[in-house]
This record gives structure tokens, C-alpha cells and sequence, in this order.
């Protein structure tokens, strides 16, 4: 997953912080940690997957029929450009409180080791790596340390409709263009030396270029993760009810439609439809992005969670998961493993991806209570923190 590519969803993530932001002046990581973000991280992390399945498995959408087209048309209203943002938003929060409570130095030594993971993960694994995406882009939230909530906000829709706007002005005028749509489907060889040696060529153009031409939305969406932490919006959300309740309201009341008609440009063959379904999946994936967290964080104010909450576990794994979901599927689908790639429709697609992303939330519970973190996400504390920081396993 390229993010925000209009073929496939990241990862990751993405990748999402791996702590919350206590109160305090404590040192080293996050000891408290509060239910919401957690719990957004988890249900991200299986929206992604869903929406990766595409990549992953090598079908097209507007080829798809029958029970593949229904698959579709839900993982296109429900998810597409939805969990995703999600994640973006939560690693912008993260990054906000991490800079807020160490400052530059323990943020840029963990923007490294998130930069030299993601390139790992880009190279040995999959193309579709967003961590080091994130790590890069990431370095613009050094700007916004001394920003307000408003300023943020401010700043944010400065970004996201100039990005927007562009994207829609390039539809616009691919109208009359011939031809059918990009698919954005890896070119796979034959061996895994040849897919490392290929993804190792194109690291870096494809980092940059990413970087360019992505960066001014996912700004946009980190800005207003910093808004969110600045505001404690996702810590203490029974002190943000009306808002929450109206992200709900006018997020899914925006992001919905917008969700349908994402549906109906992805049964489209043509370039024009493939290059209108971008701005159109950011926009509305960003509305009911903020429409999922106002009814989430409603919910989490009220202490219903209810059967939410055991995503929190996943989500404190997050990091962890997004890999570890990167090496299971390449190993099904790929041609030097499982050889399934393009062999696959949506529906088989999304009967696997919530296979595996439900059961990695017992999993991930299961680890946690053992070790108290997950495996890559204790890789980058010591990193970052250093050998001799303990990590409290208190739960939420």
C-alpha cells in the first residue's frame, strides 16, 4: 500500500503511535494509557487489511461481479480511504504528544527507526509499506509544536482542500482521455531475489515520490491528529461529547454518500473513473473517518464500548500486526510462496482479511498479557528510549 494510492489502503499505518500521552512529566514510555485510541487503532488496523486484500491478492475492482461486486461495493462505502485516514490522523496524534512530552531529539531518533523499518519492510516484504512513508512525511509535526487547536485545524484544511482541489481539477480534465484506468497492481516476478532486488531500486524514487506528491494530505491529516491531542479529544472524550456528536452527524453524513459514489466510479472501466474515484475516496474516506470516531468516542464516553474494546489489544500491536499481516498474505499470494496472486475476488478476499484480523485480537491479548508489548513495538522503545526503560504492563 502506497497511501494514499487510490488502489490499495496502509498500513499501516501505518503506521499508528504505539503509546498514548499520560499527563506528567514522567520519562520513557506511556504507562496509563486511555481505551479510545487504542480501540481506533485495532478496528484501523482491520479496515486496512480489508481494503489492502486488494493488492494483495491482484484483482481489479471494476472487473469484479456477481457476490464479488456486493464485496466491493461494502468494502468501498465501509472502508475504502476510511481506516486509513484513521490511522494517519492517530499517528499525527501520536507524534504531537511524543514531541509535546520529549521533545525533537526522542522524536527524530524515533522517526528513524520507523524510517529504517519501513524501508525493511518495503524491501523484504511488501511495496505497499506506509511506516516509512509516515516516518518522512512525519517530519513536517516539528513545524506545529508551538500550534493551537485552531491553528491547527486551520492549517489542516488549508492542506487537505489544496490537495483536494488538485486532484479534482486533474480529474476533471482527464474527462475526455481514452483508455482504461491504472491498476496499481504490483508487477511480480518469478523468485524473491528478484522482487527484493526490484523493490530495492525503487525504494527510494518511489519514497520521495510518494512523499511529494502524498505529503500535503497527509499533513492535513496529522494536523488534525495534533488538534485531537491538543484538545485531549481522544483521552477525555466525555469533556467532547458535542463535538464527537457532530463529527458523527456530519462525518458519515458526508462520508457515506461519497462512500456510494466511490462504489459506483470502482465498477467503471474507464481512466476518467479511475482518476475522479481519488479525490473522492480521500474526501469522503476522511468524512467518515471523523464520523467513526465521533460515534466511537461517543461510545467510549458513555463506557459502551462493549464488544470494541478487545480491539484495544490489537492496537497496541498495531505495529507488529501490520507486519506481521504483510508477511502472511505475500506468503499466500505471492508467486514464490502460495502463488495465489490474482486467483482471488473481493469476496474471498474479505472473508480472509476479517479471518485474520479478528483473530490476531485474541492473539494479540494473549501476547500481551505475557509480555506486555508487542515484539516490533518493544524493538522500537529500546530504539528509541534506550536498553535500560522498562515497560510498564499495566492494562487499560
Amino acid at each position: 500500500m502506497t497511501d494514499p494510492a487510490p488502489s490499495a489502503d496502509p498500513a499501516a499505518a501505518p503506521l499508528p503511535p504505539d503509546a498514548t500521552v499520560p499527563q506528567g512529566p514522567q520519562r520513557g514510555p506511556v504507562q496509563d494509557r486511555s481505551p479510545l485510541p487504542d480501540v481506533l487503532r485495532g478496528l484501523s488496523l482491520l479496515g486496512i487489511l480489508v481494503v489492502n486484500m486488494q493488492d494483495f491478492a491482484g484483482f481489479l475492482e471494476w472487473r469484479q461481479s456477481g457476490l464479488d461486486r456486493a464485496a466491493q461495493v461494502v468494502t468501498d462505502v465501509l472502508a475504502n480511504g476510511r481506516f486509513i485516514s484513521i490511522f494517519a490522523m492517530l499517528f499525527g496524534w501520536g507524534a504531537a504528544g511524543l514531541l509535546a512530552r520529549h521533545g525533537a531529539g526522542v522524536f527524530l531518533r524515533r522517526h528513524a527507526a520507523l524510517l529504517l523499518l519501513g524501508a525493511a519492510h518495503f524491501v523484504l516484504v511488501w511495496h505497499g509499506d506506509i511506516i516509512s512513508l509516515y516516518a518522512l512525511v512525519g517530519l513536517g509535526m516539528l513545524a506545529t509544536v508551538r500550534m493551537n487547536t485552531r491553528t491547527l485545524l486551520v492549517m489542516a484544511g488549508v492542506l487537505g482542500t489544496w490537495y483536494l482541489g488538485l486532484d479534482l481539477l486533474s480529474a476533471l480534465a482527464s474527462r475526455g482521455e481514452a483508455g482504461t484506468r491504472w491498476s496499481g497492481l504490483p508487477d511480480l516476478g518469478g523468485t524473491y531475489a528478484g522482487n527484493v532486488a526490484a523493490r530495492a531500486a525503487e525504494f527510494s524514487p518511489e519514497l520521495l515520490g510518494s512523499a511529494l506528491f502524498n505529503g500535503p494530505w497527509l499533513l492535513a491529516l496529522f494536523c488534525l491528529g495534533a488538534a485531537a491531542q491538543r484538545s485531549g479529544l481522544l483521552l477525555r472524550p466525555h469533556e467532547h461529547t458535542r463535538t464527537l456528536r457532530g463529527l458523527a452527524v456530519g462525518g458519515l453524513g458526508l462520508g457515506l454518500p461519497l462512500g456510494a459514489l466511490l462504489a459506483y466510479l470502482n465498477t467503471r472501466p474507464e481512466y476518467a473513473a479511475g482518476a475522479l474515484a481519488l479525490p473522492v475516496r480521500m474526501g469522503g474516506g476522511l468524512a467518515s473517518a471523523l464520523g467513526y470516531v465521533g460515534v466511537i468516542g461517543l461510545l467510549a464516553a458513555r463506557g459502551r464500548l462493549g464488544w470494541l474494546r478487545p480491539l484495544a489489544a490489537s492496537g497496541r500491536t498495531a505495529m507488529s500486526n501490520y507486519l506481521t499481516q504483510s508477511l502472511l498474505m505475500t506468503a499466500l499470494f505471492y508467486p514464490y510462496a502460495g502463488a495465489q496472486f490474482g486467483r482471488w475476488g473481493a469476496a474471498a478476499g474479505l472473508a480472509l482479511s476479517l479471518t485474520v484480523g479478528l483473530a490476531q485480537v485474541p492473539l494479540s491479548a494473549w501476547w500481551l498479557a505475557r509480555f506486555g508489548q508487542g515484539p516490533l513495538e518493544g524493538l522500537v522503545r529500546r530504539v528509541v528510549y534506550g536498553p535500560r526503560v522498562r515497560q510498564n504492563r499495566a492494562h487499560d
